[in-house]
């Protein structure tokens, strides 16, 4: 019985020294990668932007478990146990519902465009600043009169054509559009992309049932290791291992390679046949370029159209990105690691949509925005770094410069000083 039990504790013993030998071999192999110390509370943040995030914060559900198909704008959000969302609106995005009718006891303004327009446009998580609203409403008189109401039109992920869809689809119910976009965009000027400006990311096939059976296996065995990386990041003791860690990185990894986008050369219709560029432009680096940036201008143009039809204010800002216009700490180095945008690209990209302010839209550049700031702003390779209660220097200093624009596009009226 003795021999037994010495036995056991024996074997607990290995085991311990065997995981905690794991465990000092993971950390050691970081801090070389690191060249610092990073706890693993950290580690596992980075395994999702920020956007992603927070919107998952505290609980098992993924991001993808927030997501519901629309049958026009690809993919949006829901409300619905176990994963809804609490603060879902009626069209599936965050915030404030959007009318059918044009209110009139508002002056609205509908901000469409990607995860960081959507972060300047509504208040997640409750109760966070509506940072471009307020600032509008501390400044300047709406042109109505009335007070400045912000509508977010933004989601993780979204590009045109889907801020021009959603415009189209409520200019109606509208009193402005500001269009705050480019990032998203971009991914799509690379020269080896073979596909056009508005094929849909992979959030699309998440939430759609056909094209999850097209490639089921794939989308399955990405779907499944997602969930096994999330629990884990979830776990007590498991979320503060650098051991775990490295598991979770491996098995995003492998999951990250399995895309729901290839082709299938026995299939003739398939998402990326639907958005193939022909083959004398795929590969050719200069004319990959053009042919995005021509589509990009088509949106733009016709978000302006249609403002103009339904005399609905209009004005357009490319966003600022970490790899241009501002100092970087070490913090938002190590924050946008590897996604840090090809600043070369980006930066042609915004001078060739800066050039539709001689077709006479309202078009402004938000590149320098940060020149000036020392401090650490960027929480990853786009978004800017929020508190606790959610306000954020960043996202201010964005309202404020957006706002200060308006008012020369728009022409308007500063609040007298009470």
């Amino acid at each position: 019985m003795k021999q037994r039990i010495f036995g056991l504790i024996s074997a607990l013993i290995g085991i311990v020294i065997a995981l905690a030998a794991i465990e000092l071999t993971a950390i050691v192999w970081l801090y070389l990668e690191e060249g610092r110390y990073v706890s693993a509370e950290e580690l596992f943040q980075r395994t999702q932007n920020t956007y992603v995030r927070d919107l998952t914060k505290g609980t098992n559900c993924r991001y993808v478990d927030t997501l519901y198909p629309h049958p026009y704008l690809a993919f949006v959000h829901h409300g619905n146990p176990p994963c809804g969302l609490p603060n879902v609106n009626n069209i599936g995005l965050l915030n404030t519902d959007f009318p059918t009718v044009k209110r009139d006891d508002v002056y609205t303004v509908l901000v469409v465009g990607g995860s960081v327009s959507s972060q300047l446009a509504q208040n997640w998580p409750a109760p966070a600043p509506r940072f471009l609203e307020e600032e509008l409403n501390r400044r300047y008189v709406s042109p109505n009169g009335k007070p400045w109401l912000v509508l977010n039109g933004g989601d993780g992920a979204w590009k045109e054509p889907q801020s021009f869809i959603l415009f189209a689809m409520y200019a109606t119910s509208v009193d402005a559009v500001i269009a705050l976009d480019g990032y998203n965009e971009h991914y799509m000027f690379r020269s080896y992309t073979g596909e056009r400006l508005e094929r849909p990311l992979s959030n699309f096939a998440d939430v759609n049932p056909f094209v999850a059976d097209e490639n089921f296996g794939d989308a399955a065995i990405g779907w499944v290791m997602g969930r096994i990386a999330g629990s884990l990041a979830q776990m007590p003791i498991l979320g503060h291992s650098h051991a775990a860690y490295m598991i979770v990185r491996g098995i995003e990894a492998v999951a990250k390679g399995h895309d729901v986008f290839k082709a299938d050369k026995k299939k003739k219709t398939t998402l990326t046949s639907i958005f193939a560029l022909p083959d004398d432009i795929k590969g050719n680096g200069e004319k990959v370029f053009q042919t995005q940036l021509a589509l990009y201008q088509k949106y733009e143009r016709a978000i302006e159209a249609v403002a103009k039809e339904n005399n609905v204010k209009a004005a357009y800002f490319l966003q600022p990105v970490p790899s241009w216009g501002k100092t970087l700490t070490d913090e938002e180095v190590r924050a946008a690691g590897a996604n840090m945008t090809d600043p070369v690209l980006y930066r042609r990209m915004v001078d060739g949509m800066m050039t539709l302010r001689d077709q006479g839209l309202q078009m402004f550049d938000l590149g320098d925005l940060l020149k000036d700031v020392k401090d650490t702003i960027y929480a990853d390779d786009i978004h800017f770094i929020r508190d606790t209660k959610g306000d954020s220097k960043g996202y201010r200093l964005m309202a404020a410069k957006v706002v200060d624009d308006l008012a020369k596009a728009w022409n308007l009226q500063p609040k007298s000083p009470k």
